[in-house]
């Protein structure tokens, strides 16, 4: 009567491959790109509603909530990727503990990140890019998202969870319900009530706080096998550690991101004024429908290669593993042909402003022509993520981010003319360095799975 995850999870090592990536991706591609869509709704009500200026604070917020992010992804990622390997193992109750792990770590960062977050709110947006003009802005979304910062890591967690657990759409249907309330809710807060960008950030968090309570009702259901009960709220010191060294690399990853946003930033704002920055905003959040679906796409690999990793079948991992990076090349391969070929249209989805759209088109065009090297990026990083490797993991996350894009966003427009072109160039040149270097770790690595099977 309780092996109802048992049952799911075990087809993770006995079903082929195609059908598994699509039975599991397909409904995280669904959940990410309805929660990229809530994102790029925000835009669309903010840049209608409230102007350019209010999109160029949220571009100078965005690094925070990413950091936000970071921290939830530092113990979701991690413990749900332990989970999967749990299963594989038939190690069922840790499985169970380190749900309770995932809830009483993410209070406890929640709670420290919306602390420090607060205190030091406005020193932070002014050290992310932020001017007079458009800290207010970034100022009244921040507030908002940092009270709600446990909600976030609570249903961030628990969604990654019920991947693992073998629920992917159950998964995608809680990011649903998150997407529709904010979809219904950013409206009547915005324009109705006259919040502004502070009902876009009001509506985000009541929607998080909608699903996270369907999901505590899923979690309360006592015929999963992993679920609510006694004995797993206390912290595991082993499982804790775990979780943190495999949630190190997105943990880092994010953290890195945040870092080259601000230097990003201020160089735009430096060489371009808040106009490029806003642009760049425009520019991100179209990029963010494509690598939403690619998130989603590692999302279903996850459990696929972490069991099989954990059962020691190396060939279905690979598999799963070569799929996923096919079907994501594809994906940004879309971002190429649209953000190259017709990017005043795309532009015009986020803004009418004559002006934002002027200064988009070409930095579309630049940002775009790497993109389809950067599907397989990202899913070699998440593949290594997926199987423990957390070494190799953190390399390649901060290879792109670190090693190669911020020296370049220095660098570059002292070498260009027009400085800003040199900020915008030192995108696409980062994205190809990390794909050619994950094809090199990854060419280093295959043969000992491959060796490790023959044996």
């Amino acid at each position: 009567m309780i092996r109802t995850t048992s049952l799911k999870a075990t087809e993770l090592g006995t079903q082929p491959i195609r059908h598994l990536l699509f039975k599991y991706a397909m409904p995280a591609i669904i959940a990410m790109t309805a929660s990229s869509l809530y994102n790029i709704v925000d835009s669309i009500f903010i840049g209608h509603g409230c102007g350019p200026l209010a999109l160029s604070g949220l571009t100078v917020a965005k690094p925070m909530m990413d950091i936000c992010a970071a921290f939830g992804s530092f113990v979701g990622v991690g413990a749900s990727t332990l989970v999967a390997i749990f299963l594989g193992e038939k190690n069922y109750d840790n499985a169970g503990r380190t749900l309770g792990n995932v809830i009483v770590l993410n209070i406890i960062l929640g709670t420290v990140v919306m602390a420090v977050g607060l205190v030091w709110l406005d020193p932070i947006l002014r050290a992310f890019g932020g001017s007079a003009d458009t800290i207010p802005y970034a100022r009244d979304y921040m507030e908002i998202i940092l009270y709600g910062n446990i909600i976030t890591h609570i249903y961030f967690g628990l969604n990654n969870m019920l991947r693992s657990m073998g629920h992917p759409k159950t998964s995608m249907a809680a990011t649903i319900v998150a997407v529709t309330a904010n979809i219904v809710l950013d409206p009547v807060f915005i324009f109705a009530f006259g919040m502004g960008v502070r009902g876009a950030a009001l509506a985000t968090v009541i929607s998080q706080l909608i699903a996270v309570v369907w999901q505590f009702v899923i979690f309360c259901n006592p015929h999963e096998l992993i679920h609510f009960r006694k004995g797993i709220w206390r912290l595991d010191r082993q499982i804790t550690l775990r979780s943190f060294a495999i949630g190190a690399s997105p943990f880092l990853m994010n953290i890195a991101h945040c870092l080259v946003v601000i230097i990003i930033n201020r160089q735009l704002v430096r060489f371009g004024g808040d106009m490029a920055l806003a642009a760049y905003g425009v520019i991100n959040r179209f990029i963010f429908v494509f690598a939403m679906i690619v998130m989603g796409l590692n999302q279903g690999m996850q459990p696929i290669v972490g069991y099989n990793y954990g059962a020691r079948q190396y060939p279905r991992m690979l598999r799963a593993f070569r799929l996923t990076a096919f079907c994501a090349s594809v994906v940004m391969g879309v971002v190429f042909v649209l953000g190259v070929c017709t990017p005043e249209w795309m532009i015009r989805v986020f803004t009418h402003d004559a002006a934002l759209i002027a200064a988009s088109v070409t930095p579309m065009r630049i940002l775009c022509c790497s993109m389809w090297l950067v599907g397989f990026q990202m899913v070699t990083g998440n593949f290594f993520t997926s199987i423990g490797m957390a070494g190799k993991a953190i390399f390649l996350s901060l290879t792109r981010q670190v090693l190669y894009l911020i020296p370049l966003t220095l660098l570059l427009p002292a070498l260009f003319a027009d400085p800003l072109a040199g900020v915008w160039w030192s995108l696409p040149v980062s994205d190809t360095l990390a794909a050619l270097t994950a094809a090199v770790i990854l060419w280093l690595t295959l043969p000992k799975f491959k060796l490790a099977h023959s044996e």
